[in-house]
């Protein structure tokens, strides 16, 4: 089994600082894609927490499919949001962004290091490329 990397180069975070890590990994049909945020060319984009999720999903789906992932290849959704408050109403983006096939997912409130609401990560799969 190979193990691809996607964005080995590093990112770009807060500050124009590179980060060190891939923004994604490759393995055995398995595409895990690292934790997204609401970010623009390294900096947080300002807005309630419909538009951040809207947006920290979207980053994680541009990355899945410049890996050749879609949408309906993701089984499994960590979510962090910095106030309990904001559930319902990130839940009505992750019905926006899955429909009536949502995968898999945990939610929890936490603290996060960069100044935003939300982050997501996508875990996904394909069994033509395992």
């Amino acid at each position: 089994m190979s193990i691809k990397r996607y964005g080995v180069e590093g990112g770009v975070g807060t500050g124009g600082q590179k980060l060190p890590f891939a923004r994604a990994t490759e393995a055995a049909g398995w595409l895990f894609v690292s934790g997204q945020t609401p970010m623009t060319d390294g900096e947080v984009v300002e807005g309630s927490i419909i538009e951040q999720s809207r947006l920290a999903f979207a980053n994680c789906l541009a990355i899945a499919e410049e890996a050749g992932y879609g949408v309906e290849d993701v089984v499994h959704v960590t979510a962090v949001l910095t106030d309990a408050r904001y559930f319902s109403s990130f839940n009505k983006v992750f019905k926006e962004v899955f429909g009536d096939h949502p995968p898999a997912r945990i939610c929890s409130v936490q603290d996060l290091v960069v100044d935003c609401k939300v982050e997501v990560d996508i875990k996904c799969y394909r069994a033509d490329r395992a």
